[in-house]
């Protein structure tokens, strides 16, 4: 199959990817949308990971009150630069993680965040770890993964906290 604008077109609506990325990982791909996708979201793996040591100053605090008013999160969300922390991926990233921790009340936002000695069931206390509530196929660690992937910036959850009526 030729790799045609359309395809990079909706490649890029689906990915967020970049118009050359789009193309090299079609032509890669054969021109199968799935395949490069799925090349596209490995390649934002790698890309997070090199980026992982980078400093994280910038960001946006998040907050979401469910409706009826009896639960509300607020999450800090940190991003290398405020240029990307004002786009409106990195703040659907934060609503969405908003919404995940007023949802599922994780405890920790990660394994290693957790007092040491302590029994942790990672899928249910760790924010990263447990499945995203708007797609169960994937983790809250795979969508910021995806999200940096998008943003070609480091992304961190630095802390949040969960209200909730009589607790």
């Amino acid at each position: 199959m030729a790799v045609t604008v359309e395809n990079i077109k909706a490649l890029r609506d689906i990915t967020g990817a970049g118009v050359m990325d789009s193309k090299k990982a079609l032509e890669e791909a054969g021109g199968d949308l799935k395949r490069a996708e799925d090349i596209l979201r490995q390649q934002g793996i790698a890309s997070a990971a090199k980026k992982a040591s980078r400093a994280t100053n910038q960001g946006v605090i998040e907050s979401y009150i469910h409706s009826g008013g009896r639960i509300g999160a607020i999450v800090e969300v940190n991003c290398e630069t405020d240029f990307v922390a004002r786009t409106d991926d990195f703040r659907e990233l934060a609503h969405s993680l908003a919404m995940q921790i007023a949802a599922m009340s994780p405890s920790y936002v990660d394994e290693a965040s957790a007092p040491e000695g302590e029994k942790v069931d990672a899928a249910q206390d760790c924010l990263l770890q447990q499945p995203f509530i708007r797609d169960p196929s994937k983790t809250v660690q795979e969508l910021v993964t995806e999200t940096v992937g998008k943003l070609g910036e480091n992304v961190r959850v630095r802390r949040f906290s969960r209200f909730s009526l009589g607790e």
